[in-house]
């Protein structure tokens, strides 16, 4: 469920806001293990998205380093390397 939650610091370009709050959602699911709340816990379920999204933002905003960014490109290519390696039947098409 919490697979699709990347490292999102120190990138460039720097993490998006939509990159940020498809983390949060990430995040909240696993917490709930809800992949998608009733309607009766929806309002908190979004509450809590809204939540860990401005906490992330401020985190990411808040940080430094004192090396340089990382390339998306490279980390994508590296993750679709190991991913290949551990899927290999599995067809692999460009995005």
């Amino acid at each position: 469920m919490c697979r699709n939650i990347r490292t999102l610091f120190n990138f460039d370009p720097p993490a998006s806001d939509d990159e940020v709050r498809a983390a949060s959602v990430q995040f909240v699911r696993k917490l709930s293990g809800f992949d998608k709340p009733s309607h009766a816990n929806e309002a908190a379920f979004n509450r809590a998205v809204d939540d860990i999204t401005a906490a992330a933002r401020n985190l990411l905003d808040s940080l430094t380093t004192l090396t340089s960014p990382r390339d998306r490109e490279e980390w994508a290519a590296r993750a679709k390397a190991r991913a290949m390696r551990r899927f290999p039947q599995a067809e692999w098409k460009e995005r």
